[in-house]
């Protein structure tokens, strides 16, 4: 979001006899919850901006490798996605604050990447998870009224715990994917190219990576897309990650663990419930899952008016523009209070100058060599 600048001038009267003293205050209007990254910069700042970006990029392949294989090192088979994940989000977190703080000068880094413990957040996840959700409830139900969906459950006690394990590495997975393409590096890419080619970009790079997945197509890529502006969309409409990490988890959760469908060409996420979509290719993605249905892809592009529409409060709080003041401050109140008391108070009595009055000049008498000298 790009800040405008607008100029208010206050008058202020100061002196007993009531000449007025102006104090002109310029006042720049900015965004409460902007970063170095979307303020206007100069082409250096462009530079430096994206230069952070490719280097935010490259921290983020390096630390996904530091923790893959950490984890095989540490723990066994099972347990590797889940503690891999959690060695990521630590090392973004880490490497993303410290970038924030030692670069962009980020007093609160992990707030301002786009995990401030703000009012409602928790609100804000929660909406999200619905609207992902809602996306996949519609994705699912044309393939099982047209083609059929066969469910089958398993319950013990072990598989309810690998249930709530799996939630655990989602909502893991999910974060990390926001903390790379939401926030500290999309932040740096609004600051060098702005904030719908920052989106773009990001979107297109995320489909890109999804594109080498096995089993990947066109739609898959297409999806991946959609999927990344509309998150791009949620972040851009509140300034934090919470409205698009819940409804990533929402859309990538509700397949998974509800329905026990494939993500990404992966069906073995749901221990108690694996489902088995039967219909058209556009529908259900077959193997792959409805990341790669073109149904799916649809149904993203016609949630972003949604989106839009329903974080309309929440932009207007985190997005309207603010008063910031500037230049040289002014207390009008003080100024006025001065006036007030100088139109109010009691005039002090004239003290008149003391005027000294002399005595008249008197003539001296006499000498006695004048009575003695000859007379006229």
């Amino acid at each position: 979001m790009h800040a405008g600048e607008s100029q208010a001038s206050s008058n202020a009267t100061g002196s007993a006899a009531g000449t007025p003293v102006q104090a002109p205050v310029q006042s720049p209007v900015q965004s409460p919850a902007q970063s170095p990254a979307q303020s206007p910069v100069r082409p250096l700042g462009s530079v430096r901006s994206f230069g952070r970006f490719v280097l935010a990029g490259l921290y983020y392949l390096l630390a996904r490798a530091m923790a893959q294989h950490a984890a095989h090192g540490l723990v066994s088979e099972d347990w590797s996605p889940l503690v891999g994940q959690a060695m990521l989000v630590f090392l973004l977190l880490l490497g993303y604050s410290g970038f924030g703080f030692v670069l962009d000068g980020q007093l609160h880094p992990v707030s301002q990447q786009g995990l401030p413990l703000r009012k409602g957040w928790f609100g804000e996840a929660g909406l999200g998870v619905a609207i992902g959700w809602a996306i996949a409830v519609a994705c699912v139900l044309p393939s099982a009224v047209f083609g059929g969906l066969a469910l089958h459950v398993y319950f013990s006690l072990a598989s309810f715990g690998w249930l709530a394990a799996d939630t655990v590495f989602f909502i893991l997975a999910t974060l990390a994917v926001q903390l790379v393409f939401r926030g500290y590096p999309f932040q740096r890419a609004i600051g060098a190219i702005g904030e719908l080619p920052a989106a773009l970009m990001l979107a297109v790079l995320y489909g890109v990576l999804h594109a080498w997945l096995p089993g990947a197509s066109h739609a898959s890529m297409a999806v991946s897309i959609a999927l990344g502006l509309l998150l791009s969309l949620a972040y851009l409409r509140t300034r934090a990650l919470w409205l698009p990490w819940g409804l990533q988890f929402g859309w990538v959760a509700s397949r998974a663990l509800l329905f026990g469908l494939p993500v990404n060409g992966v069906g073995s996420h749901s221990p108690v419930i694996q489902g088995d979509s039967m219909g058209p290719f556009a529908l259900t993605g077959a193997d792959f899952g409805l990341d790669g249905s073109w149904f799916a892809f649809a149904v993203i592009l016609l949630a972003m008016p949604f989106v839009y529409r329903a974080t309309r409060d929440l932009s207007f709080h985190y997005n309207a523009p603010v008063l910031e003041p500037g230049g040289i401050p002014v207390d009008l109140d003080a100024a006025a209070r001065v006036q007030h008391e100088a139109a109010t108070r009691e005039a002090a009595p004239e003290v008149k100058p003391l005027v000294q009055i002399l005595p008249a000049a008197q003539t001296p008498p006499p000498l006695a060599s004048d009575l003695d000298g000859p007379r006229d």
